[in-house]
């Protein structure tokens, strides 16, 4: 293809698009350039593969640390692991663009983006949404697109469409919205608790500009004469969905009549009516089409295609659940903390047979994470970790690293419950929440917000307000549509959406909503996230019957942190040649010392003691010091002609035997010996800053007010 350079005026910016220019043996390829981010979106599609019943679409993204002017740290200087913030990236691509393919597709496709250039202004991971749609298509593929996402950022009371890292930061809001023609197909958000109206109405903002985008695509396609492929099902025989109706459908309808709560039970009869039909099949002829044509795989899928279909046709004609319960009841809720001993705080959470436990651990400032990514931030104070092992939902299967799906739950729990959590000024700890998924039935990541509130609680954090969420699912035959609170499993596979929602009683503070179909209404949404409201606050009822209101004691285990401030100036003096003085406070107190830039001092102990003897060394050596000023000190060392006296902690100074006592002194030992506590006021400090002390001219009232602080 010839090289092809557009731009597109998009709010204020221009995006410059260079087709045909790079990666020629893609498929499809495009350089997105958005003030000075550019990102390289390639498409290529494989050969199809014998056997297999999914579409095996690879999404990557690539972060070059060359895009900011860096070299990556650790030993190797080479990128290595995907840093957390590029998984994410990676299915916030993934998302929106996956149910685009034709159901029928079973090509090996694979989308790449790589940062090549950033200027610390554009995040590059809309531009990437929609670069990927830009690239399927050049590359010919079978796709319901094109689509395309935008950023909505909310500064004061102004929506911005594609906001800076710095106007996201000052914001009330991060959303992404991704959309078709159709409607929305995903939405990613997090918030300081925006009220639900507000969250609609942003949405509405962000799918409106989205529809430019998808317009200036339509008109590129048609400047580049690429015409949409075709996404017509190839034909195929159905006379093996037709005997497998007829001989378990009512089977099958009468299992999901029967509103059997319990999931196991439920299972089992499915389970019995499959084995009814593999043995219906083997009593077939060898020669019979449908016999040749019932391989496992096709057999199971079209049962299972079946059962989705009668349990759809259950929930939009009745408006009655595979379990019986109504389409807004949440199932059974119960919780319990402080489960584990030793830890700091744990919180466990029950709803239906979804089951998480949650443990919070209070760490030092030396504990932040530090980030070596593209993005701006440097350190990340909140971590949250998700783990699902295998045994959460019966299975058996190794134990591997966090795949981008337990990464991208973790990191949507602590989207939820960051905007709560108090400051560092007002609570210095890092914080570290794991949820570990012991049961899983429809909305862990939900359910690891609700044990991870409590867990901190229970760890005596004042995080602002509780929070809750809870999946929200969707059925949609036609223009008839059914909205479902607290999702299940089984729901989860059947439905069109799963859109979670969390929050506290004053507002929003995560969104994450993925959709199986092309798009759904906005109004569609708007029930949805008002119909969430009503599911939060039950959920939220329960917890806060097991515990009001945070803690006010840590656990006996957890640090003691005690924060000062001090001049940076004095940085240096703290930590001395070396790290001598600041090596030597900790071997004094036991107490570990973090010192930030600004002069934040953060001690750390699980002795209060040492705490205290070490923010007062920490304040005796930063202490400006005066003449004229009276110290109580003691006595360090003697020399003939005078004493040594530390007056504060790290500071000495000499009282000449001329100024130990009225009068002549003939020896130093006939007045004050070592350790003895003595009242010295500064007589002079020279041009070294060393301090000449003495004993004489002290008035009495002096001497009381310097006993009285030294006491204090």
């Amino acid at each position: 293809m010839t090289a092809v350079e557009k731009t597109i005026s998009f709010y204020g910016r221009e995006i410059k698009l260079r087709i045909g220019l790079l990666a020629p043996q893609a498929g499809g390829s495009v350089l997105m350039q958005c003030g000075e981010t550019a990102v390289l979106i390639t498409a290529t599609r494989g050969p199809g593969r014998e056997g297999i019943d999914f579409l095996p679409l690879l999404v990557d993204y690539e972060e070059r640390l060359y895009a900011a002017g860096r070299i990556p740290g650790g030993f190797l200087r080479r990128e290595g692991r995907p840093p957390e913030k590029a998984i994410l990236t990676c299915r916030l691509i993934d998302r929106p663009l996956r149910p685009l393919f034709p159901g029928w597709l079973r090509d090996d496709i694979q989308v790449i983006a790589t940062t090549m250039a950033l200027d610390e202004k554009v995040p590059p991971d809309v531009l990437c949404v929609t670069g990927a749609s830009i690239a399927v298509q050049l590359a010919g593929l079978p796709f319901n697109g094109p689509m395309a996402g935008v950023r909505v950022g909310l500064v004061g009371d102004e929506f911005i469409i594609n906001p800076t890292y710095a106007e996201i930061e000052a914001g009330d809001l991060d959303l992404v919205v991704a959309g078709t023609p159709e409607g929305i197909i995903m939405v990613e958000a997090g918030a300081k608790q925006l009220p639900e109206k507000d969250m609609i109405e942003a949405i509405e903002f962000g799918y409106e500009a989205v529809q430019e985008l998808i317009l200036a695509q339509k008109n590129l396609m048609a400047e580049l004469g690429i015409s949409p492929a075709d996404v017509t099902a190839p034909v195929v025989d159905t006379s093996l969905h037709e005997f497998i109706t007829a001989k378990s459908g009512d089977q099958i309808k009468q299992v999901v009549a029967s509103l059997e709560k319990d999931r196991k039970v439920r299972d089992a009869a499915l389970d019995a009516i499959k084995a009814e039909l593999a043995e219906a099949i083997a009593a077939l002829p060898e020669e019979d089409p449908i016999k040749v044509a019932a391989t496992d795989k096709v057999v199971s899928a079209t049962f299972k295609d079946l059962t989705k279909k009668l349990m759809r046709r259950q929930v939009i004609e009745d408006s009655v659940r595979i379990d019986g319960r109504k389409l807004d009841e949440v199932r059974p809720v119960s919780a319990e903390v402080s489960l584990l001993p030793r830890v700091h705080g744990s919180g466990l959470f029950n709803r239906g047979l979804t089951q998480v436990l949650s443990i919070a651990t209070l760490g030092t400032p030396s504990d932040a994470q530090e980030l070596d990514d593209l993005h701006p931030d440097e350190k990340k104070r909140y971590l949250h970790h998700y783990n699902m092992p295998p045994y959460s939902v019966g299975e058996v299967k190794p134990m591997r690293s966090p795949g981008r799906r337990e990464v991208g739950h973790g990191a949507l729990a602590e989207r939820a419950i960051e905007p709560v959590l108090p400051s560092a000024s007002e609570f210095p700890y890092v914080l570290r929440v794991v949820s570990e998924v012991l049961s899983s039935n429809g909305s862990t990541s939900m359910g690891s917000v609700c044990a991870s509130t409590l867990a901190l609680m229970d760890a005596g954090v004042p995080i602002s307000k509780p929070v809750s969420g809870v999946a929200m699912g969707l059925i949609q035959e036609g223009d008839q549509v059914r909205v479902l609170t607290d999702i299940q499993g089984i729901e989860d596979f059947l439905g069109d959406m799963d859109f979670k929602v969390a929050g506290t009683d004053a507002g929003i503070t995560a969104l994450q909503m993925d959709m199986k179909i092309t798009g759904i209404a906005m109004d569609t949404i708007r029930d949805a996230i008002n119909q969430a409201k009503a599911g939060r606050a039950h959920i939220l009822g329960k917890m806060l019957e097991v515990l009001p209101k945070s803690k006010t004691e840590l656990s006996p285990y957890a640090p003691r942190l005690l924060t000062i401030s001090i001049n940076p100036d004095q940085i240096g003096l703290v930590i001395g040649p070396g790290g001598r003085n600041i090596k030597g406070i900790t071997e004094e107190t036991g107490a570990k010392i973090d010192i930030e830039d600004d002069g934040t001092v953060t001690i750390s102990s699980n002795d209060g003691e040492g705490a205290k003897r070490a923010r007062q060394i920490i304040e005796g050596m930063t202490r400006r010091v005066s003449m004229g000023d009276v110290y109580v000190g003691k006595v360090s060392r003697i020399i003939p002609i005078g004493a040594f006296v530390e007056f504060l902690p790290g500071k000495e100074g000499m009282v000449h035997i001329s100024q130990l006592a009225e009068g002549r002194v003939g020896k130093v030992e006939d007045e004050v010996a070592v350790g003895d506590e003595v009242i010295i006021k500064i007589r002079e400090i020279d041009q070294r800053g060393r301090y000449n002390l003495t004993r004489l001219g002290i008035h009495p009232d002096e001497a009381a007010a310097a006993r009285a602080a030294a006491g204090s």
